[in-house]
């Protein structure tokens, strides 16, 4: 039987991060389901489709082809053929995300795949309705928050060391918004599941949340 340990949260905190960390410690697959939905946004983009157009999404979701293959243990996302790794962290990926992933039709293309994979192998899935949906019999469930000041700095900060230009403002502006989106979405909204550990990472530094979700593990037996 395979360990699922999966780890939920708005937008922002640091959820990949240390879903990656946890993976690497424990020697499990880690399963970024964001940039799946990350990728689905920017295929519905590039299609032509209307954010709020379900009918041609569902239509167009039906013929996304998007896998995950993993090169010296990094997860690629690859959608029709195309490896579309480097531009799923984009503000435009994670709006088309976001606006898309309420509809039903997108996410049981992708929750299938999802508990296809962790059926069979060890993982660390992070997302925004891991415990709550896709695998609600998680032997672990991390709910991991911040403050919204705190997640918009954190990507700010990624932004300019990048070299990117970026309003801190507009980027906490955006995450509220985003957080309203996935909290209110019909299907599958962002929530914290009943029986997740509620970890606020606003003043903790990455080492700190992974020994943190370390011990959580240890407690469940699983490390």
């Amino acid at each position: 039987m395979s360990i699922n340990i999966a780890i939920d949260g708005p937008a922002g905190a640091g959820k990949s991060t240390i879903a990656k960390a946890l993976s690497r410690e424990l020697g499990f697959i880690y399963v970024d389901t964001g940039a799946m939905y990350r990728a689905m946004g920017l295929f519905l983009q590039a299609k032509g489709a209307s954010q709020d157009d379900e009918k041609t999404i569902s239509e167009l979701a039906e013929k996304c082809s998007i896998d995950i293959k993993y090169e010296n243990g990094q997860q690629r996302v690859i959608e029709g053929g195309v490896d579309v790794t480097d531009k799923l962290r984009s503000e435009d990926a994670g709006k088309w995300a976001s606006a898309t992933s309420r509809f039903g039709a997108v996410r049981a293309k992708l929750t299938q795949l999802q508990k296809d994979l962790a059926a069979r192998e060890n993982v660390v899935m992070d997302g925004r309705d891991i415990g709550s949906a896709v695998l609600p019999g998680a032997q672990l469930k991390i709910y991991l928050t911040a403050s919204e000041e705190a997640r918009g700095k954190r990507r700010y900060d990624e932004l300019v060391t990048k070299g990117e230009t970026a309003d801190l403002d507009q980027i906490i502006a955006d995450i509220a918004a985003r957080d309203h989106a996935d909290m209110t979405r019909e299907i599958s909204p962002l929530v914290q599941a009943e029986d997740a550990i509620l970890v606020d990472t606003s003043d903790m530094s990455i080492e700190q949340v992974v020994e943190h979700c370390l011990g959580l593990c240890r407690e469940k037996g699983i490390a």
